[in-house]
């Protein structure tokens, strides 16, 4: 069922989601935040992962109520549909609501893999150890130079 104002959870996912949201040991206040983190998680390893089964759709008003959350749609769409600008209007939002919930399933399924390898290793660690990968900047290797590439395909004579 399609939610105009709401985003589905999976709910393959509900137990890994309760436990990343407990009041006592959970890393994250809310599973809206969960989601998103997941979100980002998928879309950082470019993943997407459709489901069928869900459990209670969460009220889209709580995610684009947080900082970044709307943009977060917004940009999930954007770069998944790069040649399409229209993915951007109103009348698209389910569609964009797609992207966020397929690369947030990818997210935690992933994390439930780390989870069940590391077991030795508490989740705020494993979350900790994530966002830390996250925000290190790529080798020399990995990086992409885009602008020296264009410039030197272009063979222009400065």
């Amino acid at each position: 069922m399609a939610y105009t104002d709401r985003f589905r959870r999976p709910k393959e996912h509900e137990e890994l989601l309760g436990k990343l949201t407990d009041r006592k040991t959970g890393t994250f206040a809310t599973m809206v935040e969960a989601m998103m983190f997941a979100a980002l998680l998928g879309r950082r390893r470019g993943e997407r992962k459709p489901f069928d089964q869900a459990d209670e759709p969460i009220r889209l008003a709580l995610m684009e109520s947080r900082d970044y959350g709307e943009v977060l749609l917004d940009m999930l769409g954007a770069v998944e549909c790069p040649d399409d600008p229209k993915i951007l209007s109103a009348d698209r939002q389910p569609e964009r609501v797609l992207i966020f919930e397929e690369y947030a399933n990818a997210g935690l399924s992933h994390l439930q893999t780390l989870i069940n390898r590391q077991s030795d290793q508490d989740l705020d660690t494993i979350i900790s150890n994530l966002v830390l990968e996250g925000l290190k900047r790529p080798s020399l290797e990995e990086e992409k130079d885009d602008v020296g590439d264009i410039l030197a395909s272009a063979d222009l004579d400065w």
